[in-house]
């Protein structure tokens, strides 16, 4: 099968004939459709996500067609949990320490096959063609959480307007929130999409916010934003982080904190944030907007994501 594979961090993906991978026992084995460019791919590729696999093939917003029984599903970031440990056991398995995680230590979709966990499959909603259904896997999956994890207030702050963001934002519109987008200054490209996806305002995200917010998400891996996010935040707010990597968090005053506000983590996913998201996407409906290229190209995109050139999102087409 034809892969791009990673055979050290910092280095190029290198496009490879690989054998068809083995399904082991609970596995199945997929023909890849289609597979979303996330950031944490470049957090991968860059080596800011420590011991990967390796030789690697990245990706982890996998569609694919079970060779077997035709079936269309969908592949996200965690790929395993043990089951038994205290966090699995206690409906976090988002934490389980033995997790494997999809294109970091299990291969993933930039490749014609892969092979996944039965269990951490899901089928993709029908009326999302391939390319489309993707980005919902992770970009989707991880806002979705981090929605939920900020709380009911009706005014909510993005902090980078990209893949996860342009879908979030779908979903808070329909339970009638309101949304400010805050992008790098002069980011056009995505201060437009914001707009035109029912933002109200979008904007510099280190100048000030046009009104207080009640809750924020940072998406961007950006540790600066985290202070910016908060002096935006009314009492009682939280700020969500996003990201699974982000840079040092610099030194603010307390007075920022104070009021009670929140600053949090999103770690991961669980199965059941993918069951409740896969069944509302289309109920909104999330439409996304993503660009296609093709596999040989994954150097191309990845490169393209880093300068923050995608609008909505990227996705590798087979």
């Amino acid at each position: 099968m034809r892969a791009m594979v990673l055979d050290a961090p910092g280095t190029p993906l290198r496009a490879a004939d690989l054998p068809v991978p083995e399904p082991g026992p609970g596995d199945v084995l997929l023909r890849v459709r289609a597979c979303g460019v996330c950031r944490t791919d470049l957090h991968v590729v860059d080596g800011e996500l420590p011991e990967p696999k390796l030789p690697l093939v990245p990706g982890h917003q996998i569609v694919g067609e079970d060779v077997e029984t035709g079936e269309r599903l969908g592949v996200p970031w965690l790929g395993w949990t043990c089951g038994e440990c205290r966090y699995c056991r206690s409906g976090r398995e988002n934490l389980c320490d033995r997790a494997r995680f999809t294109g970091y230590q299990l291969d993933g979709g930039y490749a014609e096959f892969a092979v996944a966990d039965r269990r951490f499959c899901f089928p993709v909603p029908e009326g999302y063609p391939d390319a489309q259904a993707a980005p919902l896997l992770c970009a989707g999956l991880i806002g979705y959480r981090a929605l939920r994890l900020a709380g009911d207030g009706g005014r909510l702050g993005l902090y980078g307007f990209g893949a996860a963001a342009h879908i979030v934002a779908q979903v808070a519109r329909s339970q009638g929130r309101r949304v400010f987008a805050f992008t790098r200054a002069g980011d056009e490209a995505a201060q437009s999409l914001a707009l035109e996806l029912g933002a109200e305002w979008a904007g510099d995200a280190l100048g000030p916010a046009p009104e207080e917010l009640d809750a924020a998400i940072v998406f961007a891996p950006a540790g600066e934003l985290v202070p910016a996010a908060l002096r935006a935040l009314a009492k009682g707010g939280t700020v969500v982080c996003a990201g699974i990597h982000m840079s040092d968090v610099p030194s603010f005053p307390y007075e920022l904190l104070w009021g009670e506000r929140v600053v949090r983590s999103v770690a991961n996913l669980t199965r059941r944030d993918a069951e409740e998201f896969l069944a509302l996407a289309p109920r909104v409906p999330v439409r996304t907007e993503v660009e296609e290229h093709p596999l040989e190209r994954a150097n191309e995109v990845l490169a393209r994501l880093r300068a923050g050139e995608v609008r909505g999102a990227a996705v590798l087409v087979l």
